[in-house]
């Protein structure tokens, strides 16, 4: 299958199976980072949540949201993002409350629980950074390319998203 450029001309064969490798690329660090937050809690002893669960908890952070928020934000998937929230509550890692403006919806933050598991996940994070820095696996510069590159396909996708459909 040939794709046409906006000119009419084909895409090169090279740019999309370049394209089509960085996709899947980005799925497998997807399931690194999992596996790696996953055997970090298996050395911690903690095996209540998973590593989705403990990201969720990462990026929340210290900030007050709702689920509508964190899936408007394009961290998670709908049923996801409730489950998720609904279990971490239930395990004594968030509190909830229903919000005062919109009765239907729940403003979830850390309680003292999540804010450790929120730290172990950033403490992992800093000595992975530390370790890539010292052996010379890969260097700001480039970091900060890659980060540019994945913000340009990031917008692209949103546009893809809002604009096309």
């Amino acid at each position: 299958m040939t794709v046409q450029h906006k000119m009419g001309l084909p895409l090169r064969g090279e740019f999309l199976g370049r394209y089509l490798e960085n996709l899947a690329l980005l799925e497998r660090l997807h399931r690194l980072l999992l596996d790696v937050i996953k055997d970090e809690f298996e050395r911690l002893g903690i095996v209540d949540i998973n590593p989705v669960q403990a990201l969720l908890l990462f990026n929340i952070a210290d900030h007050e949201v709702t689920a509508g928020e964190l899936k408007s934000r394009g961290y998670y998937q709908g049923s996801n993002v409730s489950y998720n929230l609904k279990k971490l509550v239930e395990l004594g890692y968030m509190h909830h409350e229903r919000c005062a403006v919109d009765r239907r919806a729940v403003r979830v933050r850390l309680t003292e629980e999540g804010r450790i598991v929120r730290d172990r996940i950033h403490e992992l994070f800093a000595r992975h950074a530390l370790s890539m820095h010292e052996d010379g696996v890969i260097e700001f510069a480039t970091l900060d390319a890659v980060a540019r590159a994945l913000k340009r396909m990031e917008r692209f996708w949103s546009d893809q998203i809002r604009y096309i459909y």
